[in-house]
């Protein structure tokens, strides 16, 4: 495990959204160098407590990014090289890492050899993709999306030259998109070739579904989406069953035993967190969960705001959940100041603790609104308590872990005192540290 990694907490952006690129009746050209506008908020993701920025797609498309019609290309809506070797150098000056997103699943239908096996019928760019012309293979049914042949050794030479050119110029790792649709054998043979120059790149695999650490081992990634936490984390609070975020923390726990999950309450596929739950306050208890368990964590830029927003299953859905922001860092309301507040103490808490990145979670007080667990790694533990009911919680410390413990923070909570039993009030949570 590379030791940055273990301090990892990234802030992710969806860049062709973020500086208003697209969508875009008139797309910008080149000449407005909008990645670097990116550059204007890097103090602001310091200021976070973020160590890492996340990038969404910056490569050549014509749409959402994840058409890609050349790898090794800005995209001429967000700049050129330059603007690119820009923000990687002002990243790393103030201390933060970057993480680029690679679309090595599928193309753009105006991805160079695809146009050559199509317009010219040329062989060898026919192998490229699975399927033959007319009949090429598409990612789960979108007709601008072709599916790479990835059992051809030329695609595994190609995406291998990428990865390292932008770990040459600067990089820190890549989130593998849509890794799931990939054999896990491809992984397995290109990732090794890369490690090989670049040993300090960190690689997050893109599934949803399935095996995670089966995934793991078999194609040899760092680590992978937690989409299973994600989702029991706001469906248990919707539905006030924390027995279902148990289950899925008892799971989280096996995942922890292999490689530390990417862990999120909202991405740029999902519906922000603050409208996927049906209580404004249930996003504390979220926020909560995630910066309190194993894992790497990310933030969605705009999730550290408030920001809301709906992804909807048509054409545009993702739009209300990838907006354009502004030139320069917001001044927020106080409902924002207060949720930015809460991210920071948390992100805080997180770095003043960072064992917290392979701890694991035993429950020791259970039912349907009101949930305490130990999140523990070694000699190192905190006490998590959350209350979504409407009704006091009471928590007996002593009798539940054999001694006192020290008050960290949470709701009404004086820091520093030291207790046997606490209350935490309706709709509360509380941070303990045994004493």
């Amino acid at each position: 495990m590379k030791d940055w990694v273990r301090h990892a907490i990234w802030w992710h952006i969806y860049p062709l959204g973020f500086v208003g690129a697209f969508p875009n009746a008139e797309p910008p050209g080149p000449d407005e160098h909008r990645l670097r506008r990116i550059v204007d908020w890097l103090d602001y993701a310091v200021e976070l407590g973020a160590s890492g920025i996340a990038l969404g797609p910056v490569f050549a498309s014509h749409t959402h990014g994840y058409d890609t019609t050349d790898h090794l290309r800005i995209d001429p809506r967000l700049g050129d090289d330059a603007d690119f070797d820009r923000l990687i150098d002002e990243a790393h000056r103030r201390g933060l890492r970057v993480l680029l997103d690679g679309v090595f699943n599928h193309v753009g239908t105006d991805f160079a050899p695809y146009r050559r096996a199509v317009d010219e019928g040329d062989a060898e760019s026919i192998g490229w993709f699975r399927g033959r012309p007319g009949r090429f293979h598409t990612f789960e049914g979108h007709g601008e999306l072709v599916t790479l042949n990835h059992g051809n050794p030329v695609v595994a030479d190609y995406i291998v030259d990428v990865m390292k050119h932008w770990l040459t110029r600067g990089a820190d790792g890549w989130r593998l998109d849509a890794a799931y649709a990939v054999p896990e054998s491809f992984w397995a043979q290109v990732l090794p070739r890369v490690r090989d120059t670049h040993p300090d790149a960190w690689f997050v695999a893109e599934v949803i579904h399935g095996d995670y650490t089966a995934f793991v081992d078999g194609s040899g990634v760092d680590s992978v989406t937690q989409y299973e936490l994600w989702k029991a984390i706001w469906s248990s609070l919707n539905d006030g069953n924390f027995h279902e975020l148990d289950w899925a923390l008892q799971r989280h726990n096996e995942f922890l035993a292999t490689f530390a999950p990417l862990t999120f309450v909202g991405n740029h596929d999902v519906t922000r967190i603050a409208s996927q739950l049906e209580r404004a306050e249930h996003v504390t208890h979220a926020l909560v969960l995630l910066f309190t368990t194993g894992g790497v964590p990310s933030i969605y830029a705009g999730d550290e705001l408030g920001s809301h927003g709906v992804k909807e299953e048509r054409a545009g859905g993702d739009d209300a959940v990838r907006p354009e922001f502004g030139l320069l860092p917001p001044q927020p309301d106080a409902a924002g100041r207060e949720i930015l507040n809460l991210h920071q103490y948390l992100i805080g808490l997180r770095r003043r603790n960072p064992w917290l990145f392979d701890a694991k979670t035993t429950a020791l007080q259970l039912d349907n609104r009101t949930y305490a667990y130990e999140t523990r790694s070694g000699d190192d533990a905190l006490i998590v308590a959350l209350n979504i009911d409407d009704a006091p919680m009471h928590l007996p410390v002593a009798s539940l872990i054999g001694g006192p413990a020290q008050l960290v923070g949470g709701t009404g909570a004086p820091p520093e005192d030291t207790v046997r039993e606490v209350v935490v009030p309706p709709q509360g949570w509380l941070v303990l540290r045994p004493s």
